[in-house]
């Protein structure tokens, strides 16, 4: 080769590291804190076309060499599993962002036979490949059984997502995290580079610890997400009945002044209008005040695991004062005030006693066992799982409507004002 290929070679890459690193920032600087799972998403699907596009690269150079190779075997089992979980991973990304944008709906896909579906996508995939290792005599029947391959794994990464509901989202987003990083394994062996094969391990194996963590906090199993996560229950659920109260911004203050411990639970809503600044400075005033102030976190509030913990750190919130679910979760009924703010699925007690609710089974704060809960949202409207919430219609549960930014700035001002009138 000589030294002119090899400096144009080294050009091309340079200029093409330039385009996607300069697109790459492009797109995140234009992206709000409330979307990075959907960028995350997004991001998942490009590395799952692009271990797809590498693994019929792949097999179009070396296709004439694997019938001498003593590794010609695994060479084609990389390509080909590089082109399945790349697949999975590309349309299952895809779908993930369109439920977490609101293109596709949060609800699970429920078509018939949905397990019988599965399983033949899975006994496709194990056809193709046999056809693929014994019967890929010629470059054609190779591209065809490969491309086939392919194709069910496209399918199979929309089928399944589409077909786990919307609670179930942010641990889908950790497995599609991890099987990118298994598909940058599989390209690291077909291009023999051991840097995608390290960084390729790292992200496989760290995003599989991630949804393990995630699926034992929502009290999941990995077969059940993958196969079907919540917002799949065939009864009907519970009816809810009675009305809800709502509070004025007085009263609320009110509540918080006369409280001596208060916890606030942050939701998605809280992320979306940027409250936590107000919020901040209204804790500060409290605890500065004599009222004891925690913080409680679901492990999938935001939609993203740690969205949360990250905004209130950035409002500079004392990290001694943030208590995850399990954490705090016991200390609701010796409480006297809950502030919910933009929270609606991570709190719905349905998921506790109703066996038919579509969220069953999911782990939430038990926010009605305080002494007064006050919820902060903008409608009665259901969350991202479609589920209505008994929760407000509760007794001891006031409503408070609005912008939840607007909301937490009121309050922040008729709490300072009312110490310092004091």
């Amino acid at each position: 080769v000589s030294t002119q290929s090899t400096w144009g070679t080294y050009a091309q890459i340079l200029v093409l590291m330039a385009v996607g690193g300069g697109a790459g920032y492009f797109i995140a600087n234009g992206i709000e804190g409330t979307e990075l799972p959907q960028l995350i998403a997004g991001f998942h699907s490009s590395v799952g076309l692009a271990a797809c596009l590498v693994s019929f690269a792949s097999f179009l150079i070396e296709s004439g060499k694997f019938g001498h190779s003593p590794i010609g075997i695994i060479q084609m089992l990389a390509i080909y599993i590089g082109s399945w979980i790349g697949g999975i991973t590309f349309t299952g990304s895809i779908t993930a962002w369109g439920k977490l944008q609101g293109v596709i709906p949060s609800r699970a896909l429920a078509l018939p036979g949905r397990d019988y579906i599965n399983v033949l996508s899975v006994a496709a995939t194990g056809a193709f490949f046999g056809l693929y290792i014994w019967k890929a005599e010629t470059l054609a029947t190779g591209l065809i059984f490969l491309g086939a391959g392919t194709a069910v794994s496209f399918f199979m990464g929309w089928h399944m997502t589409d077909s786990i509901g919307g609670a179930d989202m942010p641990v889908v987003i950790t497995i599609l995290n991890s099987y990118s990083g298994w598909a940058l394994v599989a390209e690291g062996f077909m291009l023999s580079n051991n840097l995608l094969l390290i960084v390729g391990s790292l992200v496989g194996a760290s995003g599989a610890l991630l949804t393990y963590i995630m699926c034992k906090a929502m009290n999941r199993s990995l077969p059940a997400v993958i196969f079907g996560g919540y917002g799949t229950a065939t009864g009907p659920a519970k009816e809810i009945t009675g009305t809800h109260q709502d509070a004025s911004m007085d009263e609320v203050a009110e509540m918080m002044t006369q409280a001596s411990s208060v916890i606030i639970v942050p939701g998605y809503g809280l992320a979306v209008a940027q409250a936590q600044y107000p919020v901040a400075e209204l804790v500060s005033c409290l605890r500065a005040n004599g009222v004891k102030v925690r913080f409680a976190i679901h492990p999938v509030a935001g939609r993203m695991p740690g969205q949360l913990n990250v905004l209130l750190a950035e409002a500079s919130v004392p990290y001694d004062i943030v208590f995850e679910m399990d954490e705090i979760n016991d200390d609701m009924p010796s409480t006297d005030l809950c502030i919910v703010i933009g929270a609606n699925d991570t709190i719905n007690s349905s998921a506790l006693d109703d066996p038919n609710s579509p969220i069953a089974g999911m782990p939430v704060l038990h926010v009605w066992k305080a002494k007064q809960c006050v919820v902060l949202k903008r409608s009665m409207a259901s969350g991202y799982a479609g589920v209505d919430n008994p929760v407000f219609f509760n007794n001891n549960t006031w409503m408070l409507f609005g912008d939840a930014k607007k909301n937490c700035l009121g309050l922040r001002d008729k709490v300072m004002t009312y110490y310092e009138a004091k």
